[in-house]
This record gives structure tokens, sequence and C-alpha cells, in this order.
């Protein structure tokens, strides 16, 4: 019961913190369905890794979901100085950057919840992709970079 409540709380937390860091940034985005359309991507990700857990991990599920909510948590984290600092200046290189620090902050911590819950690497992977596809979606379809 504890993995189920953390991660439940990990998770809802996370969610409140990256909406806050998307709404800080309202004027980067070209109307609200593009803001709502980034959280989406964002939680989409993890909305797989979730599922997956549930569905083939068993008796390890709510410890992986619970260590993976951390790691999501703690990305969140790295947002916070941007929804409470940014300076209207650099505000849009402040988004970028915090964004930055918050994926290469959760890859060793997604890394070690894998190894630590006693799971393949193979999970890392699929996190990695599942990344790399909510990245790309972020900059191309969001926010229209190419």
């Amino acid at each position: 019961m504890k993995n189920k409540t953390l991660a439940v709380t990990y998770f809802l937390l996370s969610t409140i913190i990256t909406w806050w860091f998307i709404k800080q940034a309202e004027l980067l985005y070209f109307s609200k369905a593009t803001m709502f359309l980034s959280c989406n991507i964002a939680g989409a990700k993890w909305a797989i890794q979730i599922l997956a857990g549930w569905f083939f991990l068993q008796e390890k599920k709510w410890l992986f979901i619970k260590r993976i909510g951390f790691t999501c948590f703690i990305g969140s984290c790295v947002l916070l100085p941007y929804c409470l600092f940014y300076s209207t200046q650099l505000f849009h290189k402040f988004f970028l950057w915090s964004i930055i620090a918050a994926v290469f902050t959760m890859i060793p911590i997604y890394y070690h919840s894998v190894k630590k819950t006693g799971i393949s690497t193979k999970w890392f992977w699929g996190w990695m992709s599942c990344l790399v596809i909510a990245v790309s979606l972020q900059l191309f379809v969001v926010f229209k970079l190419l």
C-alpha cells in the first residue's frame, strides 16, 4: 500500500508542478491547445511506463511505479526555479535550460530505479525511446521549430 500511495503522490505532485511550469511559459505557446498538448506529451511518456509496469511486472509493479514516480517528481522539482524566479527578459532561455536540466537529471535516476528494482535495462531504454519521441513532439509539433 505504501508504494501505491507514494507513486500516486509523486505523479500527482509532478503533474501540478509541470502544469505550473507550462502555465508560467504561456507566452511561448501558440495557444491554450498547444499548452495542453505539451502537458499531455509530457504525461504520456510516463503513462506508457506506468501501463507497461502494471501489465508486465506483476509483484514488482508498484515498486517500479513508485520509483519512476520519484524520478518524475525530481525532474519536475528541477523546473521549480523557473516557476518561482523566471525573468521576463530571459524567460525563454530559462525555460529551455530548465527542461534540459530536468531531462539530464532524470536520466540517471531512472536508470538507477530500473537497476534497483532488479528489472532488465530494456525498461530504461524503453523510457529513453519514449523520452526521445516526447522531446521530438515538443520541438516539432508543439513549438514548430522545424
